[in-house]
């Protein structure tokens, strides 16, 4: 066969493979081929997963705001608790942070310090003579979230720091129930701010008298 020839054949055969592609992309008529049932299931399927993975972000980054809120009424309303408290305050506010990456709708929103009654405040009146105020411990910003720390923290130190705590192990009990049906890295990641809600509830009560 001449060369010709065989670029002839060539030619045929890249037309003709041309032609099963676009064959199977388009309905007998000509149309755009629909998809079959078992794409549109797959597809559907899909897009649950994609819902449920984004609501249990939003939940996990609502826990650690609420709780990041409690941090801030508690360091209002007692600002002596400041080196005991901020630190952890700041962990927790980093906590929310991570659990939103990648969910643009439970990305972090400005919140309202709080006083001791739980009703909002500026920032510069939060604490007195010169100790840092709660939104700004740490250099993290505080974040909102619906069902906010409203109810008014003890005027005792110590009771206000047991409160605290039992909002902390709150927190960790959301995040732990997320895991089964997160999937693989974000269930680490919850495991990881839960471990840490356990621990900042010890330190903030029975870890002080240790």
């Amino acid at each position: 066969m001449t060369t010709t020839g065989r670029r002839a054949v060539l030619v045929a055969g890249a037309s003709a493979a041309a032609a099963a592609a676009l064959t199977g992309c388009t309905s007998d008529d000509g149309g755009p081929r629909r998809p079959s049932a078992a794409e549109e299931a797959a597809a559907r399927e899909a897009e649950r997963v994609a819902r449920a993975e984004a609501a249990r972000r939003r939940r996990a980054v609502t826990a650690s705001r609420t709780l990041l809120e409690r941090y801030d009424a508690t360091l209002a309303a007692h600002p002596a608790l400041h080196a005991r408290v901020a630190p952890l305050r700041t962990s927790v506010a980093a906590h929310a942070e991570a659990l939103g990456e990648g969910d643009s709708a439970a990305s972090a929103t400005p919140a309202p310090h709080a006083t001791a009654t739980g009703a909002a405040r500026p920032a510069a009146d939060a604490t007195a003579s010169g100790t840092p105020a709660p939104g700004t411990a740490g250099g993290a910003t505080p974040t909102a979230g619906p069902g906010t720390a409203a109810r008014p923290v003890p005027a005792d130190p110590e009771a206000a720091l047991r409160e605290l705590a039992a909002a902390a192990r709150t927190a960790s009990d959301a995040h732990t129930a997320e895991l089964l049906a997160a999937p693989p890295e974000y269930a680490r990641l919850l495991a990881s701010v839960a471990a840490a809600g356990a621990a900042h509830a010890y330190l903030l009560t029975q870890g002080a008298r240790a």
